[in-house]
């Protein structure tokens, strides 16, 4: 019988250890500091594996990650008690392009877009981040970010707003910044 519980425990660690590089992502595009992603990754990681055994759903283990990465980013936000900034953004590209125009071009796209999102007030970076790019259902935004799920939903319509005309091309082909972006809390 031990044996199976054991056997039970090393499954479930390889699947939370398989989740580092998208707490990762995630924690890189909430901080925009590929250190300070790295140690609210790890540190989530930590955490969720000292408290497996509390995880009832294991249907629910990507969502349970994601809303101890958020406790550990919110921790982190509070230990600062500052805005974090506009901080330097990862440049490395992985792409396909076959020339170098191409290369530059989609360089730039991914800059352009990176500075968007992080142009988003916090609240709105998350839901976008948690739906668009990890792929996550509102429930599960909701559960993570422990917020209505019509709170998911409206941050989320407003994000997607905001990046539309952050992104939308002007006669010169640069982006325009819009007047202001509201804050949600």
């Amino acid at each position: 019988m031990q044996a199976l519980a054991d056997l039970w425990d090393a499954a479930r660690r390889r699947r939370i250890e398989q989740l580092r590089p998208r707490l990762f992502r995630l924690a890189h595009a909430w901080c925009h500091d590929a250190a300070l992603a790295d140690d609210l990754a790890q540190e989530a990681l930590v955490k969720g594996l000292a408290r497996a055994s509390q995880l009832r759903d294991p249907q629910a283990l990507e969502s349970w990650l994601f809303s101890i990465l958020n406790n550990c980013w919110r921790d982190h936000l509070r230990a600062r008690r500052n805005d974090l900034g506009d901080e330097a953004l990862d440049e490395r590209v992985v792409d396909d392009a076959e020339g170098p125009e191409q290369r530059y071009a989609c360089r730039q796209t991914v800059q352009r877009v990176r500075r968007a999102i992080a142009a988003l007030p916090l609240g709105q970076r998350q839901v976008l981040t948690l739906v668009d790019i990890e792929e996550c259902s509102y429930a599960q935004v909701a559960q993570v970010l422990d917020v209505p799920v019509g709170t998911v939903m409206s941050r989320l319509a407003r994000a997607r707003g905001a990046l539309r005309r952050l992104l939308a091309p002007t006669e010169i082909g640069q982006t325009r910044q819009p007047a202001a972006i509201r804050r949600v809390k």
